[in-house]
């Protein structure tokens, strides 16, 4: 199953896969790369359909405990291995700018971003983790962990759903999934390639100031 052929993933893997990897979008630190709202979305158009892959009552809330279970794992994981989780070689993949986005949300909005974050890709991720090291009441986070875990599978699926049974949405499903994993994939490939030029200037940088210029006379020995 390839979570990026969308339709192919939903119609294969079922509401089981869906939930599995829900969880594993913040549970596991590797959800940064998955279309998780493509799917959710793409499941309400599914549901909607006459012989629908799920039915739509069991299929918003098993994906919402399956969030919440996942930002469960992700905020213990953060209150375990600490600030370190987020400074380690797969976090630096993912690059600064998202750990900064992610804790200047939480300087902003305190305990709310577990909510806010829950619709943010990438950030959604790196939320969990932030809670768990930073020391937030494990109280206010499931609170809210299931307050956004709720309005964000329900929200997108039942969207889906109602969309689903709209002709042009129905008749056009393959080119909106495309265009809703592009929407994941785009702004992930031009992070990728904006971290690789600036790494690139400053390898080159490094080398400008390391070789001496050729009109730079050498030292004069007594």
């Amino acid at each position: 199953m390839n979570p990026f052929d969308v339709e192919s993933f939903v119609a294969t893997g079922g509401l089981i896969g869906l939930c599995v990897l829900v969880f594993v979008e913040t549970g596991l630190l590797v959800g940064v790369i998955f279309p998780g709202d493509s799917l959710l979305f793409t499941a309400g158009v599914f549901a909607a359909q006459p012989d629908p892959f799920a039915p739509l009552w069991l299929v918003v809330p098993l994906v919402a405990l399956a969030a919440i279970a996942g930002d469960q794992c992700g905020y213990f994981i953060g209150r375990r291995l600490g600030r370190g989780v987020v400074e380690g070689r797969m976090m630096r993949s993912i690059g600064p700018d998202y750990v900064a986005r992610t804790n200047a949300f939480f300087d902003r909005f305190g305990p709310l971003t577990v909510f806010f974050g829950r619709f943010i890709g990438i950030v959604r991720t790196l939320v969990p983790l932030t809670a768990g090291f930073s020391g937030m009441s494990h109280r206010v986070f499931t609170l809210f962990s299931v307050l956004g875990s709720l309005a964000w599978a329900g929200g997108i699926i039942v969207a889906g759903y109602l969309l689903g049974n709209v002709p042009i949405v129905r008749d056009n499903i393959e080119i909106l999934i495309i265009a809703s994993v592009l929407t994941v994939v785009v702004p992930m490939f031009v992070h990728v390639a904006r971290r690789w030029r600036a790494t690139r200037r400053r390898q080159r940088g490094v080398v400008r100031v390391e070789t001496p210029r050729d009109d730079q006379a050498p030292p004069e020995t007594g």
